[in-house]
């Protein structure tokens, strides 16, 4: 399968994004806390979390169930970087006036209507990352426009909100957070559902981000932005897709997606045609094949029988080649299966037919499994768990419930990003039952005062900051466009302000766009280093301690040697800048003792002595300077061997 292929518009493709971007304030969105991270974990505290009824009286799906998952959530309080409203021990402060301010200024961008009023609200979540329950939010403005490429895309709210609380570690059924991000003000920009490609949704998504950088008050870096996606396709459902950081995989989560729910659409039919129902599914016999594999040669159902687990399988009457049905790449309808298993049962994982004999399960044992669950071999499938018993009927149950869902098509949850642009399941979708009003924060009202100052604050338009990177920097249209696309635009023209007139500033731009994205392509994870190692090395190059051509090197050294400061790096690697006399003696050398090969190569030899001498010389000169300096030398052999 191949979701290249896909027709987006025969397939009635919608996607609205949700964009959050932290917002770079003083203090955070309801006290005086400042907005910065920190390593220091501080005091700690432990916490359980339970739904709340809303207004209406009802329970919000999502929420209950996270509550059943009966999870502890231990919080890391560093000293300065929380208070008593981050712990839920004092009522929340008013909102933030800086934060409404950026947001209003963001909203005037984008064509939206101002609130008169900025009301904040409840909205429920369990899963620890607030340790109040739930998370502030307060709409700013609606129903505005973003043009991309000549066409309109509807902005349908504007709001700020807190950040939650930043998960440093997952153990059994307790999760750890730090309070240091919790309280830090987002603004979440929504659209209307009006894309219908994903390239064009990265398109859009990338016209946001770059409005968002233009302000000047945004966050940068990994991790403070964050898109959520919201998917459907005609007859499929809308699926929300949480925490897709990088941009550059928004197309292919929105393909593989698309390609999820028509996959499941195909299923669908595919059990009508087995003149398969949901009620073929009622009353399945749970079987005990703990005896089968009592000497398996799989390590995983070994381990659990012997911490005491059983194995319990189940028949899948005409279901066979359906559990290894492919979705997506690299997920099928049994990884499906065994997120919903592992989501509400806990448990690690499942075992089907359909990729049977493997992972230590042989061939034998499957046939007995067969034999057991009395399957038919040619048009049966079967799943086996092995777990504690309780959890494995408590998963089984599950699988059955989600097998009758397939015959709906596709059901709405909300689904986690993975690195290469899948998703996995994480929960239901949440429902109008979460939200409710906060009854401890007043009302702020949008006065003129506020508005005046979000014109100051309003981005300048993207024509008129590419003419400035161009004329001001001698960028090239093209340097000048990755630039002003790069979620580092605030960072870059921050050290070329520092020292652009020591290092020419189109080397520190393409510090971001060009070496890092190819250091990137070779598996090198850049995103490791911090600001202030990146302007370490910057400072270095401004004061002639390194040449450019150490900079990748130094680089890929920093992401491995993440304990150590740059100078440290530095100093181990011995590429400290040498002076032109000391570089010319070793060229001396080299061209001495290579004279044969230039009368006989000519200018030829140029690049073979030029790597030779790179060998003794890089990171240590400009390579230009090196290049310079032995085109003389050369030059001089050849004229002189003709007198």
């Amino acid at each position: 399968m191949d979701e290249i292929n896909i027709d987006y518009n025969k397939l009635g493709l919608k996607v609205g994004l949700e964009i959050h971007q932290q917002l770079n304030t003083k203090s955070k969105l309801f006290c005086n806390c400042p907005t910065e991270l920190t390593d220091e974990p501080g005091e700690e505290f432990i916490r359980r979390l339970r739904p709340t009824r809303s207004e209406t009286g009802e329970v919000d799906i999502a929420a209950l169930f996270e509550w059943r998952k009966n999870r502890a959530y231990r919080y890391e309080a560093p000293q300065n970087h929380y208070c008593l409203v981050e712990s839920d021990e004092e009522p929340p402060h008013e909102i933030n006036k800086e934060a409404v301010i950026i947001a209003s200024s963001i909203a005037l961008a984008l064509n939206s209507n101002l609130v008169g009023e900025v009301h904040t609200m409840r909205k429920i979540v369990i899963d620890g990352s607030n340790t109040s329950g739930f998370q502030r939010t307060a709409i700013v403005a609606l129903n505005g426009f973003l043009g991309v490429k000549g066409k309109k895309y509807g902005i349908e709210t504007i709001a700020v909100e807190e950040d939650a609380a930043r998960k440093i570690k997952e153990s059994g059924k307790e999760i750890t957070y730090r309070l240091d991000r919790l309280g830090i003000p987002l603004i979440e920009i929504s659209t209307s559902p009006d894309i219908h490609d994903p390239q064009e949704a990265r398109e859009v998504a990338l016209a946001i981000g770059r409005l968002l950088r233009l302000t000047g008050k945004v966050k940068r870096g990994l991790g403070t932005i964050r898109q959520d996606l919201n998917v459907s396709i005609i007859g499929g459902a809308k699926t929300e897709i949480k925490g897709v950081q990088k941009l550059d995989l928004i197309e292919k989560i929105i393909s593989y997606e698309a390609l999820r729910q028509l996959n499941l659409l195909k299923l669908k039919d595919e059990l009508t045609k087995r003149e398969l129902t949901k009620n073929n599914f009622d009353n399945i016999n749970i079987v005990d094949l703990t005896n089968i594999f009592i000497s398996t040669k799989s390590k995983i159902i070994k381990n659990k029988i012997e911490s005491g687990g059983k194995v319990l399988g189940i028949k899948l009457e005409k279901m066979k080649g359906l559990i290894g049905f492919e979705l997506m790449p690299n997920r099928r309808f049994g990884t499906e299966l065994a997120d919903y298993a592992r989501f509400y049962a806990g448990i690690e994982g499942l075992f089907h037919s359909d990729e049977l004999p493997n992972y230590g399960i042989t061939e034998q044992e499957v046939e007995k499994a067969y034999d057991l669950l009395k399957a038919n071999r040619e048009s049966d499938a079967f799943i086996i768990i092995a777990d504690e018993e309780t959890k494995c009927i408590k998963a089984i149950n599950t699988i059955i419930d989600r097998i009758k869902v397939a015959f709906d098509g596709v059901p709405e949850e909300t689904r986690g990003a993975n690195e290469d642009g899948t998703t996995k399941y994480l929960r239901p979708r949440p429902g109008k039952e979460r939200m409710y009003p906060e009854t401890d924060i007043k009302p702020l009202y949008i006065n003129y005062d506020i508005i005046k100052e979000a014109e100051k604050l309003k981005p300048e338009p993207v024509e008129k900051k590419l003419k400035m990177l161009i004329e001001k920097y001698k960028f090239s249209q093209e340097l000048a466009e990755k630039v002003i696309n790069d979620i580092n635009l605030g960072f870059i023209e921050e050290l070329i302000n520092k020292y652009g007139n020591r290092v020419q500033p189109s080397f520190i731009a393409s510090l971001f766009v060009s070496i890092f994205k190819g250091l990137r392509s070779k598996g090198i994870d850049v995103d490791l280093l911090d600001e202030n190692k990146i302007e370490s090395i910057v400072k270095l190059l401004a004061e002639g301690k390194i040449a450019k051509e150490a900079v990748e090197e130094i680089i890929e050294r920093a992401t491995k040697q993440q304990d150590k400061n740059i100078d440290e790096i530095v100093n181990e690697m011995g590429i400290k800048t040498i002076s032109i006399e000391e570089a010319k003696k070793i060229i001396d050398e080299i061209v001495n003792s290579n004279k044969d090969l230039i009368l006989t190569k000519g200018e030829r030899s140029m690049s073979i002595l030029m790597g030779r001498a790179m060998e003794k010389l890089r990171g240590k000169i400009d390579g230009k300077t090196v290049s310079e300096l032995l085109k003389s030398k050369v030059d001089n052999i050849l004229n002189n061997s003709k007198k």
